[in-house]
């Protein structure tokens, strides 16, 4: 692999969007990227920054109040946001942060949270609530699984030219209903998949990284392998694991 590579990141509003161990997250794509010398140069997002651009984007979790204050934030930011989705800056968002990244929540009363349309979905609240292990398959990664646990009653469904990411085998997934989890346009990503993610799924998050880098460099880099014995064999314990 290349030398003297880096990326930057930044984690949106993460003093109101931390459930779940979201921040698991993070923690996974920093010691990835130092494990292969990739300088990874990371930056806080809160309520009333400026947003500039960085490589990779994180959006977390969190309570009904935190996502109603990041909703008007996020607003305020959609130009930029936009623009940066279509400059295929990375972004990965769980849970609330999906949500938000879609056009809008619809509670059971009517009213609805704005999103900011970075993919073509919505979400419905809905009367019952998904927690349990979710087991799904992904078709374009080995290994071909994605596992993580999930607790949402929000149930989201896609149109137009965003896709869902994986194909449901143990779980919920986005409604229940149609077997699909997640989100992708471009390389905007959303699941409901906390746990945390990516630490079970060390495959995805090197695919992340793997588009970071390509959008920044403008060219496919190799990642060196990493020996991920433990992370392989804590994510086929948890396929298929009773929901």
């Amino acid at each position: 692999m290349e030398e003297n590579l880096e990326l930057s990141f930044a984690h949106i509003y993460p003093k109101l969007l931390n459930l779940y161990g979201d921040i698991g997250n993070v923690l996974t794509l920093k010691k990835r990227c130092e494990w292969r010398g990739i300088k990874f140069i990371a930056e806080e997002i809160n309520i009333g920054d400026t947003f500039k651009p960085h490589d990779i984007y994180f959006i977390g979790g969190g309570q009904d109040r935190q996502q109603v204050d990041v909703a008007v934030e996020l607003q305020k930011n959609k130009a930029f946001l936009t623009e940066e989705r279509d400059n295929n800056a990375v972004f990965l968002s769980i849970c609330g942060g999906y949500q938000l990244l879609g056009h809008y929540y619809k509670a059971q009363d009517g009213s609805e949270l704005k999103g900011i349309s970075l993919l073509d979905a919505y979400t419905l609240a809905g009367n019952k609530r998904f927690i349990g292990n979710v087991t799904a398959e992904i078709d374009f990664l080995k290994p071909n699984t994605l596992v993580g646990f999930e607790n949402h009653s929000g149930l989201t469904y896609l149109q137009g030219d965003t896709k869902p990411i994986s194909k449901i085998i143990v779980g919920n997934g986005n409604n229940g209903q149609d077997k699909t989890e997640g989100a992708r346009y471009k390389n905007i990503f959303g699941t409901y998949l906390h746990g945390s993610f990516l630490p079970k799924n060390p495959h995805f998050a090197d695919y992340l990284i793997s588009l970071a880098l390509e959008k920044k460099y403008g060219r496919k880099i190799d990642l060196a392998q990493l020996n991920d014995e433990i992370e392989i064999n804590t994510h086929e314990n948890l396929v298929n694991k009773p929901y």
